[in-house]
């Protein structure tokens, strides 16, 4: 029985995956690390304990014991190691050895890869970028995680995770990533900047989550001021996606995490917008919405 963890800048969420990639049952939880932890100590902490809570809670729903695990995967932010959570920039986590910590209570396989790549694998085997040999995957949630697939091969470089097109750079003088650097791209893009940038925009609360705010974009989807804030976000992720195409050439761009359950206003409107800025206009590409939304990286990880 595999187990997939997805760590996010926003959530933990743990599965019990089968042989075809489907996700049997799954606990989640809701956690802006970034702003409840004080220390890396802390955040630390949370996310044992949350990790060990959803698969001891997985397990007696569905009448396992932590010896009928065969695997634990790992989806994690930043650039991990074989054993390491490392420089997650949203959530506090410097250098963390989960693995290590997790055996302490799980005596089985724990491995832990990048959470753009887990999800790219998982897209790529069981999704929408299934029968296509070179192709991107772009998940624009907290952040913007990513995944290069040529000839059908996952591009990994021999140091580090590498492709953080997240943080390529789009403005120089731009708003300031939690990297350090001005002008990401996931400062443009991701939905969380989208978020933080509506609540100011409309003069919502300050609290105001996720899903409320997507509420009362299509509520107002109408509303001349909505028409202008959506253009101005989707001519920046156009930027971007532009770039990635004149750079690689895919055959398709695949969109996860939070971005796709936009996808019937986003995606219109994007197809148009990277037009403008590409260098081959004769370039043949398809922009896609994952299939798997944000169970991809439970599902990734539990392929490692």
């Amino acid at each position: 029985m595999k187990i997939g963890i997805d760590i996010g800048g926003s959530h933990i969420a743990a599965g019990i995956v089968n042989e075809e990639g489907k996700i049997i049952d799954k606990e989640e939880k809701d956690i802006y690390l970034g702003e409840v932890a004080e220390t890396e100590e802390r955040a630390e902490e949370i996310i044992i304990a949350t990790i060990t809570s959803e698969i001891d809670n997985l397990l007696k729903k569905n009448n396992y014991t932590k010896s009928d695990i065969s695997k634990i995967g790992i989806a994690t932010p930043g650039n991990p190691s074989a054993t390491n959570l490392r420089n997650l920039v949203n959530m506090k986590i410097k250098d963390f050895n989960i693995v290590d910590e997790l055996k302490k209570t799980y005596n089985t396989t724990i491995k832990v890869k990048n959470d753009g790549k887990c999800s790219g694998l998982a897209e790529k085997k069981y999704g929408v970028l299934r029968g296509y040999e070179d192709c991107i995957y772009l998940c624009l949630g907290t952040g913007v995680g990513s995944a290069v697939f040529l000839k059908n091969k996952l591009l990994t470089p021999k140091l580090n995770t590498g492709f953080e097109l997240g943080h390529m750079i789009i403005d120089k003088n731009g708003e300031r990533c939690n990297c350090g650097n001005r002008g990401c791209f996931e400062t443009f893009a991701s939905i969380k900047r989208f978020r933080e940038r509506a609540i100011k925009a409309f003069d919502l609360p300050k609290d105001c989550i996720a899903e409320e705010v997507q509420q009362y974009i299509r509520k107002n989807i109408e509303s001349e001021n909505v028409k202008i804030f959506i253009d101005e976000y989707i001519e920046n992720v156009a930027v971007g996606v532009a770039n990635l195409i004149n750079i690689f050439e895919p055959e398709a761009i695949a969109f996860g995490g939070s971005f796709s359950y936009y996808d019937d206003i986003f995606m219109p409107k994007l197809k148009k917008q990277v037009e403008k800025y590409l260098f081959n206009k004769q370039t043949k590409y398809k922009l896609l919405v994952g299939q798997l939304k944000n169970d991809a990286g439970i599902v990734g990880a539990a392929e490692l």
